[in-house]
This record gives C-alpha cells, sequence and structure tokens, in this order.
C-alpha cells in the first residue's frame, strides 16, 4: 500500500513561496488502477512527482508499505519499486531502445523487448536498434519510456498522461496493457488523465483541484456527470464515435 499523510509541497517562485499540494491524504491499495483527474494546473502531476521523489514535501509522510519515504531520494525510491513515466520524456543520445528496456528490467527480471514494444504500440524490427536522439518525435519518446516502466517489477507504477501523441490503434493497445498490468501483477497503478477510456479502467477516480483532493469517487459517477454535461455537444458526440475523447473539466 502506498499512502500520503497530510502532504503539502512548497516551491520557491519569484514571490516567496508557493504553495503546490495542501494537505494531501491519499490511501492506495495494491492491485488497483487510480486516475487522477481534474483542471489543468490542479496538481495531479504535482502529486506524482511527490510521490516519486522529484518533489519533496514540506510537511507530512509518503508510506510505501510502511515505510516513510518522503526524505528518500530518486534513486532510493527507484530501488523500493516506484516508476515514473514522465509527461515530457528525455532523450538519451547513444542509449538503444533495447539497451534502455533491458537496464529498466535489470538483471534478475526476463526482459521481452519485442513484446514490450509492441503493448505501446511500436514495431520491434523498425525501433530495437535505435538510439533515442533528436530523430524520435514526443510520441516515440512517450511509447520507448512508458515501454520501459512496463519492463520493470514495480510496487507503483505513475504515469503521466500518457496517451499524449499516440495515434487511436497505440492508444487501444495501451489500454489494453494497463488492464493486463493490472490482472497479472500486484503494482499499484496510477495513471493521470483526462481521457473517457483511461477513466473507465479506473478502480477509484482520484478528483484534483487547486492543489488539493477535492474527491475520490467511482469512474461511474465521473462518466455519467460528463455524460450529463456534454451529451448536447455536437463536437463531443464527434469525437465520441472515433472513440478517442478527451473529458472537459472546463
Amino acid at each position: 500500500m502506498l499512502e500520503l499523510i497530510n502532504v503539502d509541497v512548497s516551491l520557491n517562485g519569484d514571490h516567496g513561496k508557493i504553495d503546490i499540494l495542501k494537505n494531501i491524504n491519499l490511501k492506495l491499495d495494491n492491485k488497483k488502477i487510480y486516475v487522477m483527474t481534474g483542471p489543468n494546473g490542479g496538481g495531479k502531476s504535482s502529486i506524482a512527482k511527490v510521490i516519486m521523489g522529484i518533489f519533496t514535501p514540506t510537511n507530512g509522510k509518503i508510506l510505501l508499505d510502511g515505510v516513510d519515504i518522503a526524505q528518500k531520494s530518486i534513486t532510493e525510491r527507484a530501488q523500493m519499486g516506484v516508476g515514473y513515466a514522465f509527461q515530457q520524456p528525455p532523450r538519451f543520445k547513444g542509449l538503444k531502445v533495447h539497451e534502455l528496456l533491458e537496464l529498466s528490467a535489470g538483471k534478475t527480471h526476463t526482459c521481452n523487448t519485442c513484446n514490450l514494444l509492441y503493448d505501446v504500440g511500436l514495431c520491434a524490427q523498425d525501433y530495437m536498434d535505435r538510439e533515442i536522439d533528436t530523430t524520435f518525435s514526443g510520441g516515440e519518446l512517450k511509447r520507448v519510456e512508458i515501454a520501459s516502466i512496463l519492463a520493470r517489477d514495480l510496487k507503483v507504477a505513475l504515469f503521466d498522461e500518457p496517451e499524449a501523441g499516440i495515434d487511436l490503434w497505440s492508444f487501444q493497445r495501451l489500454t489494453e496493457t494497463f488492464e493486463n498490468m493490472n490482472r497479472n501483477t500486484d503494482t499499484t497503478i496510477v495513471i493521470i488523465s483526462h481521457q473517457e477510456r483511461i477513466l473507465r479502467l479506473a478502480d477509484e477516480v482520484i478528483m484534483i483541484a487547486d492543489g488539493t483532493v477535492s474527491e475520490i469517487t467511482s469512474q461511474e459517477k465521473v462518466l455519467s456527470a460528463i455524460e450529463q454535461f456534454d451529451k448536447n455537444c455536437r463536437c463531443s458526440a464527434d469525437c465520441e464515435r472515433e472513440g478517442y475523447r478527451n473529458v472537459n473539466f472546463g
């Protein structure tokens, strides 16, 4: 179990400290999918970053299986089984795709690079020996990074808008991959997304706004509210027929 208890995060701005997260309390169980959603700038990515150790909490505890990891480094958290797929992944000039996946899996785990790349909508033959450099598009980088997360044996897997830059076919493969990951592992999966199909995967939906947890609810309640809100919207109906629709939080 991952638990955040009274977590605050403040960062230094041009005019002093800015409160990014305020009194975050969450209990995230093993073998569940949680989708964090809400208005842009509400604090979703900040929660993921404080779990990963990119941001250090000003106050509060972060318990992973009962151990407080709030002051541990990113490396220490990674070694303990926390993984994070960035919204904007880095490039690794000189490192090939298969090398990154093998490094991610580590020596103690079997790494089927072909399956991992297929799961994120990439052809292994085309990508296995490519360097992860400036020739990669943002969508390609995103998929390779997600594959590197899937290669690991994680306790907590954080995905920040994994659908960004991904085509419809790959998006379908990705949702199936999350379902398989949930079915075959005990990993706590946390996905930041506005996508309706991603919301449908959720055991629970965590609504984030203004740096706080505004509500923890069911996917049924969220989807019902969305349907009620935009049922008369012609544009929304067209997007839904395409099977790829963003939730609008106005």
